[in-house]
């Protein structure tokens, strides 16, 4: 390939952007902050949108869509939401362009009675349709979820990871209990953590955000966190628990079975095309990105080898019978006839792109009825029967996908330290990983922290996700000196 990606190991960042450029999963546009998703991005979106689209569904989820635009009196209902987004909205005040001296100027007389903002969020549009729909306990659970774009005006933006538009979802659901809306919550969590660890191949942890992390109007925010190859973690999905406080913004109450009035209890939760920049960051190499099967656009990349001289229908015919039994065992497959390129040149492309199998088949092949077959994640390559070619690929695909998240997570295991000192805690995040430290649950003592180190509380995680480490273990706190109840997760992160 003609693409030049710099090695991790000399500039993570660089190595970052060279990597989706060759690719072509994204590139920067013309408006600063956004991306354009070419089709090896957008179809490995559409993959992760099928998978997950499936899990919602099948914990009682149904997909609605609500408008762009929210007007700002919306915002301003719920004084912790408006306090955390006000800062990253983009707002339409005019509805109308004129030309003016030979160019388009906004039309004065076009202002809008009251200004929108584009959503970068949708609880408060969402809350203002519940309100309306939701009157009684029959009514309730009410679990909706919506895919769409968002707008945050960020000022560093990176691709994937954070940019002033992105794709995601956002699951918004209304409940006649606090438990019923606790439990949603860690369910759509517990989502999240499968998709990301059966699908994603990446290992997460989960727990729960300290106040000063926590989604802004919200009472509870878990998360699933993941550790990036740099050693700086990755927010790779959120959910919460809302407590009633947009039911009592929006008004929106409803009657019980007892006949009397209450407010209804909520949630929130969603994940957005940062899981691209994720699986690019946990699973690539210095060749490209390194495709777990389950999300491949391409799961299989068929190169038949043609020689000028030869006849070489059999081997277009060897390929295509291949391509037909793979196809129909319900593989992704493409077929690279093209003449205008070297097998070598296609073999580079894959594996930039992360296909996760490569076969070859060329005039010694068909003689001898096999096919080279060459994995993504390890380069073994490896001679395999043509007339076995959908169990070979087969065995390769589950192989694949479990390997590469064993490596994930011994990459994981090997970067995470329980810390007592705090001069050890000052090592472990400059070398990069997760510390497991003892933390007095106070503000000041997280703000220090963040200051003196650039790092930060990831989450207070569950029982059990370290195994061989008691998290629940009360302690000291090594920064203020005063006692603690559990240890928490702190790292470094995007």
């Amino acid at each position: 390939m003609a693409e030049t990606i710099t090695k991790r190991a000399d500039d993570y960042a660089q190595w970052y952007q060279d990597v989706i450029r060759a690719a072509k999963l994204a590139e920067t546009s013309p408006v600063r902050g956004s991306m354009v998703l070419p089709p090896n991005g957008y179809e490995l979106w559409e993959n992760m949108q099928r998978g997950l689209d499936g899990m919602f569904k099948a914990t009682g989820h149904r997909n609605a869509y609500f408008p762009l635009f929210i007007p700002k009196s919306f915002l301003a209902k719920e004084a912790e939401h408006v306090e955390g987004f006000a800062k990253e909205c983009a707002v339409v005040t005019h509805y109308r362009l004129k030309e003016e001296d030979g160019d388009l100027v906004v039309d004065p007389d076009a202002e809008l009675d009251e200004p929108l903002v584009v959503r970068p969020t949708s609880e408060t549009i969402i809350w203002d349709t519940y309100s309306r729909w939701i009157q009684s306990w029959r009514d309730l659970p009410l679990k909706l979820n919506q895919w769409a774009n968002v707008v945050r005006w960020e000022m560093r933006t990176r691709l994937f990871l954070r940019t002033a538009e992105f794709l995601w979802q956002e699951g918004h659901t209304a409940h006649a209990t606090s438990d019923e809306a606790v439990e949603e919550t860690r369910t759509m969590l517990d989502v999240y953590a499968q998709f990301a660890e059966e699908w994603m191949a990446m290992p997460v942890i989960k727990g729960v955000k300290t106040a000063s992390e926590r989604f802004p109007g919200a009472v509870d925010t878990y998360c699933i966190e993941g550790l990036m190859q740099d050693g700086k973690a990755l927010q790779a999905g959120t959910s919460h628990f809302l407590g009633q406080n947009f039911a009592r913004a929006f008004e929106c109450t409803f009657q019980n079975q007892d006949n009397e009035q209450e407010y209804v209890w909520a949630t929130s939760w969603g994940v957005s095309t940062r899981l691209i920049g994720a699986l690019i960051m946990v699973h690539g190499d210095d060749a490209g990105v390194i495709l777990p099967p389950k999300l491949a656009p391409v799961q299989i990349a068929i190169v038949p080898i043609l020689r000028k001289d030869d006849d070489n229908e059999a081997v277009i015919e060897a390929a295509e019978g291949m391509r037909d039994a793979l196809t129909k065992a319900g593989y992704r497959v493409v077929l690279d006839d093209r003449e205008q390129y070297r097998p070598g040149w296609k073999f580079a492309q894959y594996e930039v792109e992360g296909v996760p199998v490569r076969l070859a088949v060329g005039p010694r092949d068909v003689k001898n009825g096999t096919a080279e077959m060459a994995r993504r994640d390890t380069g073994e390559k490896k001679s395999v029967s043509a007339r076995e070619i959908v169990p070979a690929v087969r065995e390769a695909i589950h192989d694949i996908q479990k390997a590469l998240y064993d490596r994930a997570y011994a990459f994981r295991r090997d970067h995470t330290h329980v810390v007592d000192e705090y001069d050890r805690f000052q090592e472990v995040m400059n070398a990069g990983g997760f510390a497991l430290m003892h933390w007095d649950g106070t503000a000041e003592t997280e703000a220090r922290v963040k200051e003196e180190t650039k790092a930060t509380i990831r989450c207070v995680p569950f029982p059990g996700q370290f195994p061989g480490v008691d998290t629940e273990e009360a302690g000291t706190d090594p920064v203020s000196g005063a006692p603690a109840e559990r240890r928490v997760v702190y790292a470094r992160a995007y």
